[in-house]
């Protein structure tokens, strides 16, 4: 249950990123909408469709829908001026959301019988697979390709999960474990405002 609550939660917050950038972007409601439900469960649909897994997730869970569609109401309604909000609120949040889609992701790739590093890669494709969508309808270059520690993290994450489970420890604790370390390095690298070095050619 409280994985449950986590996921919607992850998923509002999500939504709430594709909304700013929406407005930042002054789309329309539908405009709106769309990069809200790309970026909450955009990754997932992906992650789904390459583990042949049909219908996928939000068909069968259309509450899924639903909190997006109130997040997007909400948002518009309440969050004319995103600047008042204390500058933590949302990246943590958001945080928070990564590191239960990325756990979500391994669990639903190893129970298809996929191998350790595919359960990885689908961890991370769950948890920035969103946003790497959203940035591309946004004409931008996705956050995950750029300096900032976000894949990385999903990525720490998903091998402390599948190690764990690995160790014969239960199904439950190796999904904490994981979540545990993606939250921890992202949080880290939030507050210490830390990045991966570039690679740049010389002129």
């Amino acid at each position: 249950m409280l994985l449950y609550i986590l996921d919607m939660f992850g998923t509002a917050v999500f939504a709430v990123s594709g909304v700013l950038l929406a407005g930042k972007l002054r789309m329309d409601p539908f405009g709106v909408v769309v990069l809200a439900m790309v970026t909450a469960i955009g990754g997932g649909t992906i992650r789904d469709m390459v583990l042949g897994a049909t219908p996928v997730f939000w068909v069968n869970e259309p509450e899924y829908l639903w909190v997006i569609l109130a997040t997007c109401v909400l948002s518009m309604l309440l969050i004319r001026h995103p600047r008042r909000l204390p500058w933590y609120v949302l990246p943590v949040a958001d945080a928070i959301g990564l590191a239960v889609f990325v756990a979500i992701g391994v669990d639903k790739a190893l129970s298809y019988g996929a191998s350790p590093i595919v359960a990885i890669i689908m961890g991370v494709l769950t948890g920035c697979g969103g946003g790497i969508l959203r940035d591309i309808l946004a004409r931008e270059i996705p956050m995950v390709l750029r300096t900032e520690v976000y894949a990385t993290a999903c990525i720490a994450g998903g091998i402390m999960h599948t190690l764990v489970l690995a160790s014969n420890a239960g199904a439950e604790f190796a999904s904490i474990s994981g979540m545990i370390t993606t939250l921890g390095i992202r949080l880290a690298a939030i507050r210490w405002h830390l990045s991966l070095p570039t690679f740049a050619l010389s002129k």
